[in-house]
């Protein structure tokens, strides 16, 4: 009993020291505390350098950089959908060092759907900000005589299995979604997994796929080149981007959504002063025009949040993603 107010200075001043690299470059520790030369923040991404997440990642550490006035990296640890960037995640200190954008799957979906998943999203990672929803849209080879999702069920019915679409692997959003849509249309479309988006959008610009339901990020550039075709967006109403094409929901398919949405944390037990202020910067970030306008120009659309509001949105996007896992019949292993 006698140790425990020594016990308690010991663990203050530890945790003031690992909250020291970023909360210095923020400007939360008095001046003499700040000068920290040489401090890194690094972002892991869990998806290959091009792909959406990836894209954005950049601008947000740019942006960072800027503000914090010390480096802020990008790191790409790709693997098991997002997953082994998250775990990676929860393994590291809580000061503020180490920060991971991570998208929709890594949280939500993936720790229903492998079965050695190293993390519990809510318990080992403290919310800092959404910061975009990517929409997906649905893509074909010029070859695909098909120029409208109808067209497209109608010849997949007639010849089941001369198709295949690609994903950006195993589980990810990509895969699911398209899974989901095969269901309803009652189609058979072979699935062929890549590692990440890039090598996916190799293969369908080069016919050896046909079809590819992915972030309008990689989509576009594609698109506006003439080498694919979209035929459907995943979005609620249709794109600004894409105004001429049809969304998935009114094509046939009501209520169907096709939108990834990726968010900046940190490890469980980073200052939640720490979290504020980078939260206020990116958020920040996000509503101002110019940077705005850069996001949307690579397919990603700004979603400020408060800390909290993430954290709730984290909570019930747990639940839904569960339910869909489990009702696809999808499992990793």
């Amino acid at each position: 009993m006698t140790h425990d107010p020594i016990r308690r200075r010991v663990a203050g001043l530890g945790a003031a020291l690992l909250a020291a690299p970023l909360a210095a470059a923020l400007g939360t520790l008095p001046a003499a505390g700040r000068a920290q030369p040489g401090a890194v923040t690094r972002i892991l991404v869990g998806f290959p350098p091009g792909q959406a997440t990836d894209q954005v990642a950049r601008l947000i550490a740019e942006r960072l950089a800027s503000a914090l006035g010390s480096p802020v990296i990008v790191e790409n640890r790709p693997g098991q959908g997002g997953s082994l960037a998250l775990a990676q995640l929860a393994r590291a200190p809580a000061d503020g060092s180490v920060l991971t954008l991570s998208a929709l799957a890594g949280y939500s979906v993936n720790p229903y759907l492998y079965k050695s998943v190293q993390y519990d999203s809510v318990r080992d990672f403290a919310p800092i900000a959404m910061v975009a929803d990517l929409p997906l849209a649905l893509a074909v080879h010029p070859s695909v005589p098909a120029n409208t999702l109808a067209e497209l069920v109608a010849y997949a019915r007639a010849n089941p299995e001369k198709l295949a679409h690609c994903s950006s692997g195993n589980g990810t959003l990509s895969h699911l979604l398209m899974e989901d849509l095969k269901q309803r249309a009652g189609i058979r479309i072979l699935h062929v997994p890549y590692q990440g988006s890039p090598k996916a959008m190799v293969d369908l610009i080069a016919g050896n796929v046909q079809v590819g339901l992915d972030t309008v990020t990689v989509v576009q550039p594609h698109v506006k080149a003439g080498k694919l075709r979209m035929i459907a967006a995943g979005t609620k109403a249709r794109l600004a981007a894409f105004p001429e094409v049809p969304t998935i929901a009114e094509s046939g398919y009501p209520g169907f959504e096709a939108v990834a949405w990726i968010a900046l944390s940190a490890p469980t037990g980073t200052p939640a002063s720490l979290r504020e202020r980078i939260n206020a910067e990116v958020v920040r970030a996000l509503r101002e025009p110019e940077f705005a306008a850069r996001m949307q120009a690579i397919g990603a659309l700004p979603r400020p949040s408060t800390v909290d509001e993430f954290g709730a949105f984290l909570r019930t996007e747990q639940q839904r993603w569960k339910t869909l896992v489990e009702r696809s019949g999808v499992s990793v292993d």
